[in-house]
């Protein structure tokens, strides 16, 4: 039988079959560990949705990252913390004064240990339109990375798509 010059070294025969060994308690662990991290945005999201629904500005504030950035269903942009609880007061003053939200988790994508993406179907009821009438619910798309800092996640990024509304007959 031919063995190549390099496998002959007893040092990189030895590293090879450790490379090839299974690897099923590390990847029990980060499954366990995924699964913490997965319940644990999925209460950020909740906290996110329960604060909206109160009408909470500094809580809504409080799950984003201290450097977020956030653009909502019309594009409007607000960068850090302070920036997005003001955006946030204002709308709860104006046309979202009642109004109610849920969010609901689809998909999970973790892109390292401390940076995940997130989609979750949006529901927003109680718009208020500028002659004070309520617009029928709005249903749409948060996309969210999420970021872990100092072993808690956080709201990094979020943009919301806002769905199309259905046309007659469909």
């Amino acid at each position: 039988m031919y063995f190549p010059k390099i496998l002959a070294v007893p040092g990189i025969v030895i590293s090879l079959a450790l490379l090839m060994q299974p690897c099923a308690a590390p990847a029990q662990s980060q499954s366990s560990g995924a699964d913490a991290d997965s319940v644990a945005i999925k209460k950020v999201c909740a906290d996110f949705s329960e604060n909206f629904s109160r009408h909470d500005a500094h809580g809504v504030a409080m799950t984003f990252a201290e450097d977020a950035d956030f653009t909502n269903m019309r594009g409007n942009h607000s960068h850090g913390r302070a920036d997005i609880e003001k955006w946030f007061e204002s709308l709860f003053r104006g046309n979202l004064k009642d109004s109610l939200r849920t969010d609901t988790v689809k998909s999970i994508r973790y892109f390292t240990p401390d940076l995940a993406a997130v989609d979750a179907e949006t529901v927003i009821t109680g718009t208020k339109a500028a002659d004070g009438s309520e617009i029928p619910p709005r249903k749409g798309l948060m996309i969210v990375m999420m970021t872990k800092q100092n072993g808690r996640w956080f709201i990094g990024t979020f943009h919301e798509a806002e769905y199309p509304a259905p046309r007659g007959g469909q």
